[in-house]
């Protein structure tokens, strides 16, 4: 009674704490939220004030351009105006001497004198420029030409308003699709909009479920310029357990509000090469592995120096028998030097064998190896976590494994239990992974074609981890994929396939 007292006080907890968390992280939307809203704001009046400026800009400088025709209006008829009245004082004034040089002439008593004075008045007179005068203005007083009506320009700058925002678009996570590491978005606008342009995308990892997490997240990343309402995310590497996205329609002026963000699962087993347990003649990475036939002595001997000096502090290595194979030509996997582990001597001997450190208990799950092209030999497979110090990867019941090998004589074989069944397939590039846990299946493929290269059947008892082997070369592992649709296909068909391991009990090597 006390324990299930117990279990239904810890329901409780778990529930109370997991509603805290969504609780907090609520909190954290909202603060996050006020202080958009606050920067947007604010950046928004700045950009009104920007706007109206440039209008107000926009009519000084019409405003002034204007009254410049005015200006150069009213100077130029003045002009006219005062050059034709200059014109017409001059022709007044002679025409007012020759009046009164004609009215004295009236009074010449002598016909003779006054035959002269006639005929100086008619040669004057005709050549008077008070008869050559136009008297007709040139220019009139009119300025309404110059006039202006606002009155539509004042109607239309009473119409402004704020742009018109696209709504926010609708994903529903059923029709959405994740599949083969791809991941393909589909949305909706909630109701017609023939001005949307494009949409936005953007989408980020994350290891939480629900809404999307405001601290300790990723940075979204945006995918711009989608003329559909889906898009495919093809070639991901799925490292979390879930993936947000969010979308935003746009028209040729503004983007709108964001869409309901959306959470979906993204699960693949990842895993890493374990640096702290594999063999001395084995330099690692996190997802690759060299053979190295100097046996870290080198890399050794500088940290020991480190640790003399007192800069470092690092256990020395314990010696290692190494074997005599010459040293093929080797490309090397990384810039970053390799760690020096402290104890060296989970495998030892010619087991040249580094696992992963992750182990599955369950699940179906995938991950590709590549091999360097010079690379002699290399094994690929999986085993429990009691595999001895000095065995190799299918030379014991507790590995499975393919190995190749390149050295003398050309082998493709599946091993198990120190026995060999010859593969009559070429070795591809890569080579795909398939470990189902609960199924009790371990299938190889080519990861090109997925073509099945064998397939062992068993019931495993206990965890399992990655294996793998290489002498005279390197392998690269890819992690963080999705178990293909086309292996899942095989997979239902593969039941009653020869290639089990009943097929290898009485092969011995």
């Amino acid at each position: 009674m006390d324990s299930q007292k117990m279990e239904a006080l810890q329901r409780i907890i778990s529930t109370l704490a997991n509603k805290n968390d969504e609780i907090q992280n609520f909190i954290d939307t909202l603060n996050q939220t006020l202080k958009g809203v606050q920067e947007n704001s604010s950046n928004i009046l700045s950009e009104l004030d920007e706007e109206f400026d440039s209008l107000y800009s926009i009519l000084d400088d019409v405003k002034e351009s204007m009254i410049n025709s005015i200006k150069q209006e009213q100077a130029r008829k003045s002009q006219e105006l005062q050059s034709q009245l200059s014109q017409c004082n001059n022709a007044l004034e002679n025409s007012e001497e020759l009046l009164e040089f004609a009215t004295r002439s009236l009074d010449i008593k002598e016909p003779e004198e006054f035959s002269k004075a006639a005929r100086q008045i008619k040669d004057r007179v005709t050549m008077a420029s008070a008869f050559r005068l136009s008297l007709k203005p040139k220019v009139s007083d009119n300025m309404t030409h110059l006039m202006v009506d606002f009155s539509q320009e004042r109607q239309m700058l009473q119409t402004l308003k704020f742009l018109p925002v696209p709504k926010a678009p609708e994903i529903d996570p059923v029709d959405c699709l994740v599949a083969d590491n791809s991941v393909t978005v589909a949305w909706r606008m909630p109701e017609e909009d023939n001005k949307i342009d494009h949409f936005i995308l953007e989408h980020r990892k994350t290891n939480f479920d629900g809404l999307p997490r405001v601290k300790d997240e990723r940075c979204w990343e945006v995918i711009d310029n989608i003329k559909g309402t889906e898009y495919t995310l093809s070639g991901l590497k799925f490292d979390s357990k879930y993936m947000n996205f969010r979308v935003r329609a746009c028209n040729k002026a503004v983007a709108g509000e964001y869409s309901d963000p959306v959470t979906l699962e993204t699960k693949a087993l990842n895993f890493s090469l374990d640096n702290s347990s594999s063999h001395l003649n084995l330099r690692v990475e996190d997802s690759c592995v060299e053979w190295d036939p100097t046996g870290g002595k080198g890399q050794e001997n500088k940290m020991k120096g480190k640790e003399n000096k007192g800069s470092v502090h690092v256990t020395s290595l314990k010696k290692h028998t190494r074997s005599g194979t010459p040293s093929p030509k080797r490309t090397s996997i990384g810039s970053r030097p390799p760690a020096v582990r402290g104890s060296r001597d989970r495998f030892t001997g010619e087991s040249y064998t580094v696992l992963g450190d992750t182990a599955i208990e369950s699940g179906q799950h995938y991950w590709e190896v590549k091999a360097q092209k010079d690379c002699k030999s290399y094994s690929v497979g999986v085993a429990y976590k009691t595999l001895g110090k000095f065995d190799q990867l299918g030379k014991t019941n507790t590995s499975w494994c393919i190995h190749v090998n390149n050295w003398l004589q050309n082998t493709f074989a599946a091993k198990h239990n120190n026995k060999v069944k010859a593969l009559d397939a070429t070795v591809p590039e890569r080579i795909g992974v398939f470990c189902d846990f609960d199924g009790g299946q371990l299938s190889f493929y080519d990861a090109s074609s997925k073509q099945l290269l064998y397939s062992f059947k068993m019931k495993f008892t206990q965890p399992v981890l990655p294996g793998f082997m290489v002498w005279c070369g390197g392998l690269s592992l890819n992690t963080g994929m999705q178990v293909p649709s086309a292996v899942r296909t095989l997979q239902k068909s593969e039941n009653g396939m020869t290639g089990s391991t009943s097929s290898l009990n009485n092969v011995t090597q």
